[in-house]
Formats: structure tokens, C-alpha cells, sequence
């Protein structure tokens, strides 16, 4: 199968987020409008730790390596395999040094029906948010120093629980709360550990719109539940 995860939602507000994943809302220089859609290339939320503190940025979908010519090849990094996440030439200094949350509060897999590829919304106590591992990168190119760097950043997918497995053979992997602290922290180096799948019991799936489908739709006609399909 392709890898994932290639598509999630965050309609949490933003206050609610400041709280459970313990960032200054107040310097929080960031708008989040309500996301149905969240597709590669573009911005998602994430958080990090910036002089020991977390902080609440934006990064766009696709991990750029610092040393790349051509910020393309963020188009084909969007993901990292837990498997080789700490050895990739392309991953490895992040994954020791700049690691960070990815804020979602669903995901999206897809199942062949027939002719249909069926969307399927996976969310975790009820649609409550949750941290997807994440990995940062600042890139400048041929930017002068006085230019802004470009920060990218990818999510980490682990083999897919019971649940998941009926749409995928790989999943996100999602943090467990009292586990944020150690997977920010780069003085923690021991963090492979980290990067399993989580349990399958708080989990749910059901199925959605096919609108989701085009990576241009938001709002929330893409998470319109189809009746009598969930798991």
C-alpha cells in the first residue's frame, strides 16, 4: 500500500488547543481557522519547544530537508516510517533535534468499494484532539539571512492497529499526553520507543462524504457522515 497519513482535520478552537497542549496562547501568533481538509503542501499547526517553552507555529506539510536544492522534494516527504525515521539521511538530525506535535483531531484513509474509494474518518474519543509525532526542518535556499526561512515539517507513521488495519497497513502515529514532554525535549534521546500504535479502544471509524476527496473542498460537508457505516 501507499504510505499515509495524506490527509486530517482540525476543528478544535484554538483555546481549547492552548490548553491541552500547553503552548501561550497569548504569543501565539497564529490564526486557525476551522479545517475539514488538511492536505500536504499546505500549513498545518504544530507545536514545538522554543527557549524551553512550547510554542503554537504554523509549518508547511512536507519536510524539506535543510541541504535540499529544490524545496520540491517536500512534495514526496510528507510522511516518515517509524522504522527508519533515527538513520534516513534526510530525517535523522531533525528526528534528534527537532521534533515537534502535529494538531488533528481526525484523519482520513481511504477503502476501494467497488468502483468508489469510500473516505473513512478516523477520530479518537469522540473527535476530541490529539498529537500526531512530528519532525521540523527550516530551510533557506538561496534566501539572503535576512530573508525568512521556509519551515516544513513531516508526521511519523507506525503499522496500523486492529482498527485502522481495515483501511490501511500504516497509521500516524499518535502520542499519548504524558509522552508530549519527551518527545519534544532533545535531551531525550531514547524516544524510538514512542513511535507504536496507539490502542485501538479509543478509537472510531466511519465513513464520509466522497467531497473530501478533492483536496481543494473544505468545510463540513467533508466529514458528512454516510449512515450505518462505522467501525
Amino acid at each position: 500500500m501507499t504510505e499515509m497519513c495524506g490527509r486530517f482535520t482540525l476543528r478544535t478552537p484554538l483555546t481549547q488547543l492552548a490548553k491541552q497542549f500547553q503552548f501561550d496562547l497569548d504569543a501565539a501568533q497564529v490564526q486557525l481557522p476551522l479545517r475539514f481538509n488538511v492536505a500536504p503542501t499546505q500549513d498545518v499547526a504544530a507545536v514545538r519547544l522554543a527557549g524551553g517553552k512550547r510554542e503554537l507555529v504554523q509549518l508547511r506539510w512536507g519536510l524539506i530537508p535543510s541541504w535540499a536544492k529544490d524545496p520540491k522534494i517536500g512534495n514526496t516527504m510528507i510522511n516518515a516510517r517509524a522504522e527508519t525515521v533515527s538513520v534516513k539521511p534526510a530525517l535523522r538530525a531533525a528526528f534528534k533535534r527537532r521534533r515537534c506535535l502535529v494538531l488533528a483531531d481526525g484523519y482520513y484513509e481511504w477503502l476501494r468499494e467497488g468502483k468508489i474509494k469510500q473516505p473513512y474518518l478516523y477520530e479518537i474519543n469522540a473527535g476530541q484532539p490529539f498529537a500526531m509525532a512530528g519532525l521540523w526542518e527550516s530551510w533557506r535556499g538561496t534566501a539572503g539571512p535576512d530573508s525568512p526561512p521556509l519551515e516544513s515539517c513531516t508526521i511519523i507513521t507506525t503499522e496500523a492497529n486492529v482498527l485502522a488495519r481495515k483501511s490501511h497497513d500504516r497509521m500516524p502515529v499518535i502520542l499519548h499526553e504524558a509522552d508530549y514532554a519527551a518527545w519534544l525535549d532533545p535531551a531525550c534521546a531514547d524516544v524510538e520507543y514512542l513511535l507504536a500504535p496507539i490502542e485501538a479502544d479509543p478509537m472510531t471509524a466511519r465513513a464520509v462524504s466522497t467531497h473530501v476527496n478533492n483536496a481543494r473542498h473544505e468545510g463540513p460537508e467533508c466529514i458528512a457522515p454516510i449512515e450505518g457505516c462505522t467501525s
